[in-house]
């Protein structure tokens, strides 16, 4: 359960960053257009990148050892400058999200946005495979565990968001909001860093 945990919470604060994919899906919510089709999308590609990252980095490992110190300061330095760039949006409070204005689009156009948004964002390949990836292989023997966590907080994060959307409006029209998210994001993201190298 604690490696569950792990990939649950890991997952679970690289996603919550307000992105473009992240944008689009609480849009598309707020809008109510092909709520089902973008969650579905987004999760089942999650799925798939954390599969690759947390089982085929750790036959990497198995074959170059020495990529994992590699990939382990790898990790912390991404995720100290992600952090800080949190810290620094909370700082100037420019995060925002505009919502409306849009008509009814189709469901294939729809469907395109959301496949580029979520498998031509460079990014996804950091967070999700290539981080996730080494973290996990720090639960030696139990990476199914940490995978299954990480799978469940995907799921769990983009329906909650596509159908809870409506009912977070009226708390993100206010700044603040946003620059306390922000804020929180940056605290998980140096933790986080800070754990991949504590042992060194």
């Amino acid at each position: 359960m604690h490696t569950v945990l792990a990939g649950f919470s890991l997952s679970l604060s690289l996603i919550v960053a307000i992105g473009a994919q992240n944008a689009f899906i609480l849009k598309q919510g707020l809008q109510r257009q092909h709520v089902l089709w973008i969650c579905l999308i987004c999760a089942f590609s999650d799925a798939i990148l954390i599969s690759i990252g947390v089982f085929g980095l750790s036959l990497v490992i198995k074959v170059l050892p020495s990529i994992e110190w590699i990939m382990r300061y790898i990790g912390c330095l991404f995720l100290f400058c992600y952090g800080a760039r949190s810290f620094w949006q909370s700082y100037l409070g420019t995060s925002v999200l505009s919502t409306n204005g849009d008509s009814q689009q189709s469901l294939k156009t729809t469907i395109l946005i959301c496949l580029a948004l979520t498998w031509l964002n460079p990014h996804v390949y950091l967070d999700t495979v290539l981080l996730m990836g080494s973290i996990a292989n720090q639960y030696s023997g139990k990476q199914g565990y940490f995978a299954l966590g990480a799978i469940s907080a995907s799921f769990c994060f983009f329906f909650a968001l596509g159908y809870g959307a409506r009912l977070l409006k009226p708390l993100f029209a206010k700044p603040i909001s946003w620059r306390i998210l922000d804020f929180l994001i940056g605290v998980v993201m140096w933790l986080i860093a800070f754990s991949l190298i504590y042992k060194y």
